[in-house]
């Protein structure tokens, strides 16, 4: 199983102006934006990583060998949409699965794709990666979408990153903010399925 990146968002939960008042950078002050930009990028990313889940709205594909006996998980919820399920038939040839022969279950997180009721998924061939879903996952496309708690706990992971650049002060104040500030996130974690 494989699963990659295949859209990143296409904005941020957090804007610069929003991420600068918070830091407290006066205005008109743009020496550090570029540094402010990549510390935004680098919180989504690990409020992400923690929480298990997509954000802003991205596209990921899945691979596996082969379809399973019965349901795929989709990680990275909220599912939106399925874009498309390809495969390698059994005489190796490459197909779309007609989307009358799944069934998408977007309410549960992480969402599910299954056969549709009284079929079977189809026969693949024998190889790595026969079976490719492409997804859209995320709370939406605007930052309004994402919960504010997450926004909350991006920007103080921000700020503990703006002021403490060096590795080994970081680390020591990540660990700080992250006994007080983590439990943010926790409603919002995606456990292993």
């Amino acid at each position: 199983m494989g699963l990659r990146l295949i859209t990143a968002p296409a904005t941020e939960p957090i804007t610069l102006a929003e991420a600068k008042l918070h830091l407290r950078i006066e205005d008109g002050v743009t020496a550090d934006d570029d540094l402010v930009t990549a510390l935004i990028v680098a919180a989504r990313e690990q409020a992400e990583h923690e929480t298990r889940r997509a954000l802003i709205q991205q596209t990921w594909e899945l691979t596996l060998d082969a379809f399973p006996a019965c349901a795929i998980s989709l990680p990275w919820p909220r599912l939106i949409d399925i874009t498309s399920v390809t495969y390698v038939d059994a005489a190796g040839d490459s197909q779309v699965l007609d989307p009358s022969l799944y069934t998408v279950d977007g309410e549960s997180e992480p969402g599910w794709l299954l056969p549709a009721f009284d079929t079977d998924w189809p026969d693949t061939e024998d190889s790595a990666n026969a079976v490719r879903i492409r997804y859209r996952a995320g709370y939406g496309d605007t930052a309004a979408s994402v919960p504010e708690a997450i926004k909350a706990w991006m920007k103080l992971h921000i700020a503990a990153m703006y002021r403490h650049r060096e590795a080994v002060v970081a680390t020591q104040s990540n660990e700080l903010a992250g006994r007080f500030t983590d439990r943010l996130l926790d409603p919002f974690r995606i456990h292993a399925v």
